[in-house]
């Protein structure tokens, strides 16, 4: 089957879900809970779970770097992840709205100073593929880590795949800057508003066909609306999202991609893989937070259940 390597971000998420829009200068009633996120862990994590023979390379920090590296190992995942004694661990404050919708407020912390120093040539062994979560270079040592472990992986034949991560740091390091360092990646995976900045297209199947053109494969997430598969500039596969109780949108792309690619690693067609990404998107917004598993969070209030069908 051969391993799967992740490099990205660890994050401690604090999840508040809210069923009454925010009131300004004032409270809002909401339940709340602390979970480990990042949307690389999240991938790994899930990959993890459905069975791929998973590493993590990421940066936590001081406070609750151990918590961080104990939840990974209970997954599944190998993790390479060292404590920074200066910084605390990334943090994201999610507000999610009764639609299961969210906001973010996001520290980088620890994360946004990983760097070549946390760079091994021995993490690629026994890898066939290594996925990249794009926060990993929105900063100068992070871009300069996925610079050298996408050339280390290219020179040993392991494929790469990217995540695009978020359209607001995306626009910020610039769309041609990001097609460029990220052109040794034989697969790009992003969601449906990441895909029309990147392809300049106004449709999905549009920015399918550019960016699979660009990359060789593109994958695009359509929430509610499924995915797409598209290879050498054309869509050539289509799966329906999978039903499921919407709870929290939190980490549903990190568990697709995580879906998409632990099932290419164990050598199912591409086009099954797409659904077998739908399907497990669909399991992480049906639960609170980014990783599987209701046990891998600390309940700090009732959590309240919005209970919405995704349609078929």
């Amino acid at each position: 089957m051969g391993g799967l390597l992740v490099i990205g971000d660890v994050v401690t998420d604090v999840v508040a879900l809210h069923e009454r829009p925010l009131a300004t200068g004032t409270d809002t009633a909401a339940d709340i809970v602390l979970r480990p996120g990042g949307s690389g862990a999240n991938t790994a994590s899930w990959a993890a779970r459905l069975g791929a023979d998973t590493r993590f390379l990421g940066r936590a920090g001081y406070d609750t770097g151990d918590w961080h590296i104990a939840e990974l190992v209970k997954a599944g995942v190998h993790p390479h992840v060292r404590v920074d004694p200066d910084r605390p661990t990334a943090i994201v404050i999610a507000m999610v709205d009764a639609t299961g919708e969210r906001s973010m407020l996001t520290n980088r912390g620890a994360g946004g100073h990983i760097s070549v120093a946390d760079w091994a040539t021995t993490l690629l062994d026994g890898v066939r593929h290594l996925h990249v979560s794009a926060y990993t270079l929105f900063a100068e040592p992070g871009l300069e880590l996925a610079r050298l472990a996408m050339r280390e992986a290219a020179e040993r034949g392991v494929t790469v795949s990217v995540d695009p991560a978020s359209t607001g740091p995306l626009r910020a390091f610039g769309v041609e800057r990001f097609l460029s360092e990220t052109s040794p990646a034989g697969i790009v995976i992003p969601n449906l508003e990441e895909a029309l900045v990147l392809s300049g297209a106004s449709v999905p199947e549009a920015a399918a066909e550019i960016l699979s053109g660009r990359y060789g494969t593109a994958v695009v997430k359509l929430g509610s609306g499924g995915a797409l598969l598209g290879v050498g500039g054309q869509v050539v596969g289509r799966a329906p999202a999978a039903a499921a109780d919407l709870v929290d949108s939190t980490g549903a792309g990190d568990a697709f991609a995580a879906g998409f690619l632990a099932a290419m690693l164990a050598g199912i067609p591409p086009a099954e893989a797409l659904k077998k990404g739908c399907e497990a998107g669909a399991a992480a917004v049906s639960e609170v937070g980014g990783r599987p598993g209701a046990g891998n969070f600390t309940r700090l209030t009732p959590i309240a259940r919005f209970q919405r069908k995704l349609p078929q």
